[in-house]
């Protein structure tokens, strides 16, 4: 079985795919290709994998690009042991493609649609997702398993061993059987290179400024850390009319993207950004601060806590290691200046609403997407993007598909 062929070389707004066809469902498993994680701290493997077929709730999707997140990487470390599940693991949670086959009750996708997957399902049935609060869906209770929500596997090794999921998708693979309650349809025209990106990076970027930092008109941000979700930070401070719009980073290049991105002051650490107050802000200290480094951990927090002004919001957008259970800040000034140190998933975004909504703004030129993807990949060449990764060479690097 085979989907036919998208691409998304010189993809532009709007128009970016050829027309696909779409493929009859054949209920037999496929032989695809996926990056493996075996083992912590080595490479990915790319191997041959086989792929049950879609059962009741599910979808087959081919894949036409991912992106390389920083959370993958936390897999690698072992960051995140404890809330991901065990290896062997297909990773990847960023990624868009066209749907080959659908399982029994999924009524409102067919083969030929286009979909971005959303990195937290949304089940519109919990209590969350009754809330308006998808991004804390409870189907995410099933990341650390890996499997699909029944708890069996539609991925398996060609020694036949049952290999699990990043983020119940595993899109580091040519094609991949998820729940439909990951996915998002969107346009057959937006080009799917760049919609990969709204699966997490984006979103959760974005909303971590727009919704869970809740940026006013005037406002004084700090964005910590410029990669995929940090750029992202920038931008959607930015649209939300903030006055000031600093970017952190100690890695130079990136000051220059971060202008591109809508900020208006670039500094190489928290303490260049402390000794610059007066100048950046009348020494009032920022009005939200938006922690977005690769990884995090509490003495940057209390470093953020200087950064942060009165009446203040300190947003935790970035991962810490599991083992990473300390903070040592002036508590009692929490109360004095009245902050507030918040945590947010996917930037408290709704994929249903900002998925759509976010691909709209870029298409009509509010929202830079282009610059986003740093370089591009094959499967094959998934380490190299994660070495350029932790070098610091990429905001984000992304795998297109053949």
């Amino acid at each position: 079985m085979a989907a036919s062929m998208v691409t998304v070389e010189n993809a532009v707004p709007i128009v970016g795919v050829r027309p696909v066809s779409p493929v009859q469902p054949s209920g037999v498993q496929v032989k695809t290709r996926a990056a493996i994680l075996r083992e912590r701290n080595q490479p990915w493997s790319v191997e041959e994998i086989e792929l049950d077929p879609p059962k009741a709730g599910e979808v087959l999707v081919k894949l036409v690009a991912t992106g390389m997140c920083h959370s993958d990487e936390h897999l690698v470390t072992g960051d995140l042991a404890g809330a991901t599940p065990e290896l062997p693991l297909i990773g990847g949670h960023e990624g868009s493609g066209v749907v080959v086959e659908v399982g029994d009750g999924v009524s409102w996708l067919e083969p030929g649609d286009h979909v971005v997957f959303g990195f937290v399902p949304s089940c519109g049935k919990c209590l969350y997702c009754a809330e308006g609060r998808s991004n804390l869906c409870d189907n995410a209770m099933y990341f650390a398993a890996g499997m699909q929500l029944d708890g069996s596997a539609r991925h398996h090794g060609v020694g036949g061993e049952d290999l699990a999921l990043m983020c119940l998708l595993g899109t580091f693979a040519e094609h991949t059987v998820v729940n439909e309650s990951s996915c998002v349809k969107i346009d057959k025209q937006w080009p799917l290179d760049k919609a990969c990106l709204l699966g997490c990076g984006v979103v959760t970027g974005w909303g971590s400024a727009v919704y869970a930092a809740d940026v006013k008109p005037g406002d004084y941000v700090a964005v910590v850390g410029l990669g995929g979700i940090g750029a992202n930070a920038v931008q959607g401070a930015k649209m939300a009319g903030a006055r000031v719009v600093a970017s952190i980073d100690p890695v130079e290049w990136k000051h220059e993207m971060a202008i591109k991105f809508g900020a208006t002051h670039t500094y190489s650490s928290m303490t260049e950004a402390i000794g610059d107050l007066e100048n950046a802000t009348w020494n009032r200290g920022y009005d939200k601060v938006i922690m977005a480094t690769g990884l995090g951990n509490g003495d940057q927090i209390g470093e953020a806590f200087w950064l942060a002004g009165k009446g203040s919001k300190i947003v935790i957008t970035n991962l810490h290691s599991m083992a990473d259970q300390t903070i040592s800040l002036p508590t009692t000034l929490f109360t004095l200046f009245e902050k507030q140190l918040v945590g947010t998933m996917f930037g408290s975004g709704n994929i249903r609403k900002d998925v759509p909504r976010l691909f709209e703004l870029y298409t009509q030129g509010q929202l830079n997407l282009d610059d986003l993807i740093t370089n591009t990949y094959t499967l094959d060449q998934i380490n190299d993007g994660f070495e350029a990764m932790r070098n610091g060479k990429n905001i984000r690097g992304v795998i297109i598909f053949d």
